[in-house]
């Protein structure tokens, strides 16, 4: 049979980070007459491979997109101009402004220290967990919590296994971020070597940022990932049939790719405490929990929504000021330039 198989490349609309790439391949590959899936985010495509039988090309896209369309993706093949939607900003930048004077009034305040080179920054990890939970980066967590949910539901079991599963990511995320802190103390960073990493951390952000702003199509090339044979191993663990898998899966969603995860990885690095590290990631799973328990809980999900457009802008625009926060209070802590915010 294997001379019957066909292989057609569609464009991908919907696509926005890595984790699209794996969301798309593994619920194409699921589908029965579909032998190989493999989409590129560069250029927001998806070759499949197997046995289309008579289909036309057209016929094949729109019963694929049926496939994807629960998770906000649609295939063609031709690729469509992509809409950028400029009049969203008219609401997102006054809502990103209306966010900055909240933030400034707690600084002054005192209330939370959300940036601060030289601390653990837990609220703006928690605060990143929130935008990360509602955006396109947390994509196969959330199909994954809805997946598990939607399977546990049929056999009457509702509670439990949301219990398992954000318990499992809690502890696993204080757990291996409290190693990523360690080994970062077993390195002895430097100076140098801390400004280097806070640096990094500042830059994935804010590439993040602008990938969330949806109208700078080439930014979405830089996006980091982790390597594909890793998510995709621990994307298997959903698939293993037990009791425990809830909790196994919340553990697998620390390696799986996010590049807001990514980011508070990194920083928990520059902590160099097992403690801090620890911490750091904690206080980012904590901030995904209530949107990831509603996805559980529902069908809950932003990224369909009718004003999606203006809360990713709005959520870009808030991510850029944090990685610009970070890079220049990183600069300003290795003494390459003067202090900016002084809140």
């Amino acid at each position: 049979m294997e001379n019957q198989n066909q292989t057609h490349t569609f464009h991908v609309h919907g696509m926005h980070c890595q984790a699209c790439v794996l969301l798309t391949e593994s619920e194409l590959a699921d589908v029965d007459y579909i032998a190989r899936a493999t989409s590129t985010l560069a250029t927001r495509t998806v070759e499949v491979c197997g046995d289309f039988g008579d289909r036309t090309r057209e016929e094949i896209a729109l019963e694929l997109s049926q496939v994807l369309a629960k998770h906000g993706y649609s295939l063609s093949v031709d690729q469509l101009e992509h809409e950028k939607n400029w009049s969203d900003f008219a609401v997102a930048v006054p809502i990103a402004l209306l966010f900055v004077a909240a933030f400034v009034l707690l600084q002054r305040l005192g209330i939370v220290n959300l940036v601060n080179a030289g601390d653990v920054t837990y609220g703006t990890a928690f605060v990143v967990g929130i935008v990360a939970s509602l955006s396109t980066c947390m994509a196969v967590v959330g199909g994954l919590v809805l997946s598990m949910s939607a399977t546990f539901a049929r056999e009457g079991d509702k509670v439990r296994p949301q219990v398992l599963f954000h318990l499992g990511r809690l502890l696993s995320f204080f757990i291996l971020g409290g190693v990523i802190g360690a080994i970062g103390l077993a390195f002895t960073l430097g100076t140098t070597g801390t400004f280097v990493l806070g640096l990094l951390v500042g830059v994935v952000m804010l590439l993040l940022g602008v990938n969330l702003l949806d109208v700078f199509p080439w930014a979405k090339r830089l996006q980091p990932a982790m390597p594909k044979f890793l998510t995709r191993h621990a994307l298997g663990v959903s698939e293993m049939n037990h009791v425990l898998t809830p909790l196994l899966v919340g553990v697998a969603t620390f390696f799986l790719p996010c590049g807001f995860t990514q980011a508070m990885q990194v920083y928990s690095l520059t902590t160099g405490s097992f403690f801090s590290g620890g911490l750091t990631m904690f206080a980012f799973a904590l901030g995904t929990l209530p949107v990831l328990a509603l996805i559980g809980m529902s069908s809950f999900s932003i990224k369909n929504g009718r004003n999606a457009g203006i809360f990713f802008k709005s959520a870009g625009l808030i991510v850029i000021l944090f990685a610009v926060f970070n890079i220049v209070n990183s600069l300003a802590v290795i003494g390459l330039i003067s202090p900016v915010f002084n809140f």
